[in-house]
């Protein structure tokens, strides 16, 4: 399988702008995408073990960078794991990872997937929606951006129950007619 890594990239970034800031899914989101501070690494791996190589690399990218040159990554795997309970399976091995490396409260790591289902959840619940994404990602975060965005927003804590309402407001077709209009303008 051959990827197109500056298609995967531009569409993970248009999924980004549309709908965790344009909706404002993440309301930390828009300030490191302004200040150009996210990395986008599209990975080849196909396997869990080539895609743990690869998190341990930009894990260690993250932790070594300046803050603000790269603030956080995107580490977008689109031929590994796109079953989402094999996903879902692998956040345990992404945790053990976190922790090998001794970044426990230093990074950690948020889950989207294609087919994002929480528990308690039907596939085609609304709420699904603010985990979802173009390819299976996994988010490489700094507790220290993380902590500091949280402090700067007063109702950090309501961030999930705004979502969902946000969410079910647009509604499925709404969510549709998102990416139509990206079509229209493509």
């Amino acid at each position: 399988m051959s990827l197109d890594h500056d298609t995967i990239t531009t569409e993970t970034q248009t999924w980004l702008t549309r709908a965790v800031i344009g909706l404002n899914l993440c309301p930390f989101a828009k300030a490191v995408h302004v200040k150009n501070q996210i990395r986008y690494r599209v990975s080849d791996a196909t396997s869990p073990e080539e895609l743990l190589e690869d998190l341990v690399a930009e894990l260690s990218i993250l932790r070594d960078a300046d803050p603000e040159e790269i603030d956080t990554t995107l580490l977008v795997h689109p031929a590994a794991l796109t079953d989402f309970m094999d996903f879902n399976d692998f956040l345990d091995v992404v945790d053990a990872a976190v922790e090998d490396m001794g970044l426990d409260g230093v990074l950690q790591v948020a889950s989207f997937h294609p087919d994002y289902q929480f528990d308690g959840t039907e596939p085609d619940d609304i709420e699904n929606y603010s985990n979802r994404s173009p390819y299976p990602t996994l988010h490489l975060i700094r507790e220290s951006s993380l902590e500091q965005a949280v402090a700067a927003i007063p109702d950090a804590a309501d961030i999930y129950e705004t979502n969902i309402q946000t969410l079910r407001k647009l509604g499925l077709d709404g969510w549709k007619k998102l990416w139509q209009v990206g079509a229209q303008e493509g």
